[in-house]
């Protein structure tokens, strides 16, 4: 992190468990299947104190918040009502990437970017038409209190929800797609960076769909450099 200019102050490290190790499996360039060794134990005691502080910490500096919930622990309701308090009080719009189970820590926040399994799974509904889309991208926006509900589709684009408009499709800018490996954490980065620099939700939106484009055309997980966002447009 320090050779790419990213500070390391805020990470934290649990002696108790494991580093998450994912072996991925690649066949004719496509992956195939994954492995996890890792530990989804909660975070607790003295670490969370220190993980609490370090939120309270970057938050103080920020222009928009992600959280990103894999499933792993971190992502406590402690962390959750900490992030919402302070972003509400500096009105910095916090974004959530989530994680299925753990609905009740999302609500309040100013945009949620499930993947098409995950928003249907908050209400154990396969999406499988646009009826389906609809259902559970309304359902969303309502439970969760959220200003925003970004679906995305892989390969179907994405497909954004707020209240009192229409639901807004973005098409799938990628003309091929090698892997689709972080092209989730690609979409909530830019569209936080875009909202962050002062970008309607929509502008922002155009900004993380470009950006997935181009990074599901690599094979591994990749990251899309200004440079190559700027080409999208041209």
């Amino acid at each position: 992190m320090k050779t790419k200019g990213l500070s390391s102050a805020s990470i934290l490290a649990d002696p108790r468990r494991p580093t998450t190790e994912k072996i991925r499996i690649i066949a004719h360039s496509q992956q195939v299947v994954r492995a996890d060794f890792e530990s989804a134990e909660p975070i607790r005691d003295a670490l969370l104190g220190r993980l609490l502080l370090a939120v309270k910490k970057a938050i103080a500096g920020a222009n928009a918040v992600i959280v990103s919930d894999y499933g792993k622990g971190v992502v406590a309701e402690e962390v959750m009502d900490l992030v919402r308090k302070l972003c509400g009080r500096r009105d910095v719009p916090f974004l959530i990437d989530p994680k299925e189970g753990h609905f009740s820590l999302y609500r309040g926040a100013f945009a949620v970017t499930p993947n098409k399994k995950e928003a249907g799974g908050f209400y154990n509904r396969r999406i499988r038409s646009d009826e389906d889309l609809d259902f559970v991208g309304r359902s969303l926006l309502r439970d969760l209190e959220a200003r925003a509900v970004l679906v995305t589709r892989g390969e179907d684009g994405m497909t954004l929800f707020r209240e009192r408009a229409r639901p807004r499709h973005f098409a799938a800018r990628a003309s091929e797609v090698y892997d689709v490996t972080g092209a989730g954490d690609t979409v909530i980065s830019v569209l936080a960076a875009g909202l962050a620099a002062g970008g309607t939700i929509h502008e922002a939106i155009e900004l993380a769909n470009a950006a997935a484009g181009i990074v599901i055309r690599e094979l591994g997980t990749a990251a899309v450099t200004g440079e190559e966002l700027e080409a999208a447009f041209r």
